[in-house]
């Protein structure tokens, strides 16, 4: 069950100077990711628990949630473009025509492709349009390690029409976020590392994609420069793409959003903000936060704290799972081991 509204952890919550964080939706089963519609509905995916699509619609300040869509196989990626909302399962890729017109009856919706391979391990989707006006959506590894088959372990795009799939980036085992540098319109990605090596090793991995069929390392190499003790037997890991930043071990990376509004100071602009779920495994549980990744003019890329707060005694009281960035500047953090979601804004 979603935690209550007046139980929700937002006192533990601590951010840099200046910012403040408040409840803004609550009742949300398992809330993962978010998008948000052109008249101001903000959509919500989920994932195991609830199987649902939800819309939380602003009136007067008061947000209703309401559900869209439900008994869903794994609805983990949503993602809004030109009116309709599109849902990712393992299995396929949905459309929901004009959603914001119909919230209330929620049309039928158009199958726009059905070949996804349908694995639960790391079988989920984060989607998303490019730049380029082509949907990108991953295929993970269907396995902790394994050398999968061509069609796992890379990110994919297609048209809207379900169309013209080719493969972008390879050696990736498991994204849940990615999103495109404003300025030089590359693409960057959280993948999460391997488990059962180390409770420190390997780290989760942010990264930078520079050109298309660029091989990030699984299951061959983890974290730029660890051979797997099973498959990396004949490989050099001076093969393989280098990790933009490490992450840390285990720390499971969601959601990710370069930062493009106006209301945060300007040292965040571009910057990227990145949930850490946290370790489902590890002994010592850590992350479960919110950080901010700045990035050069070479690439180069340093992370720092943000929003942080949610271990205590080693339990989690909150695990963020996306992020996304108002329309007026403000930062909404979906926390779905609370079924909420909370909003982060800066004033002096």
């Amino acid at each position: 069950m979603p935690t209550a509204a007046d139980k929700l952890p937002v006192k533990k919550i601590k951010l840099p100077p200046g910012f403040k964080v408040e409840v803004w939706a609550s009742d949300i089963l398992d809330a993962r990711g978010m998008r948000q519609g052109d008249k101001g509905t903000v959509f919500v995916s989920s994932l195991f628990v609830a199987g649902k699509i939800y819309a939380v619609v602003d009136k007067g300040g008061k947000r209703e949630v309401k559900t869209i869509a439900e008994k869903l196989f794994l609805p983990n990626g949503i993602e809004f473009h030109k009116g309709a909302l599109y849902v990712a399962t393992p299995k396929d890729l949905t459309r929901y025509d004009d959603i914001e017109a119909k919230l209330d009856n929620p049309p039928k919706p158009v199958m726009v492709y059905d070949k996804f391979p349908g694995d639960v391990p790391h079988g989920w989707k984060f989607i998303k349009v490019g730049p380029d006006g082509k949907l990108y959506f991953p295929v993970g590894g269907p396995c902790n390690i394994c050398d999968p088959s061509d069609k796992y372990a890379q990110i994919f795009r297609m048209n809207l029409d379900g169309t013209g799939v080719e493969s972008v980036v390879k050696g990736m085992r498991n994204t849940v976020g990615f999103d495109w540098h404003p300025k030089t319109k590359e693409l960057w990605f959280g993948d999460n590392g391997r488990d059962w090596l180390s409770e420190d090793l390997p780290n989760c991995e942010l990264n930078r994609v520079t050109k298309v069929g660029q091989h990030f390392g699984f299951p061959y190499c983890h974290q730029g420069n660890f051979a797997d003790p099973q498959f990396g037997w004949g490989k050099k890991c001076e093969d393989y793409v280098k990790p933009a930043l490490l992450l840390g071990p285990h720390v499971a990376p969601l959601g990710m959003r370069f930062y493009s509004g106006r209301m945060f100071p300007a040292k965040y602009q571009n910057a990227i903000f990145l949930t850490r779920h946290g370790p489902w495994n590890r002994s010592q549980k850590y992350a479960a936060d919110v950080v901010a990744v700045f990035i050069d003019a070479k690439g180069n890329a340093k992370m720092e704290p943000f929003l942080t707060g949610l271990v205590e005694n080693n339990q989690y009281l909150g695990r963020p799972a996306d992020v996304m960035v108002m329309k007026d500047g403000s930062l909404l953090v979906s926390d779905d081991h609370n079924g909420a979601i909370y909003r982060v804004s800066y004033g002096k």
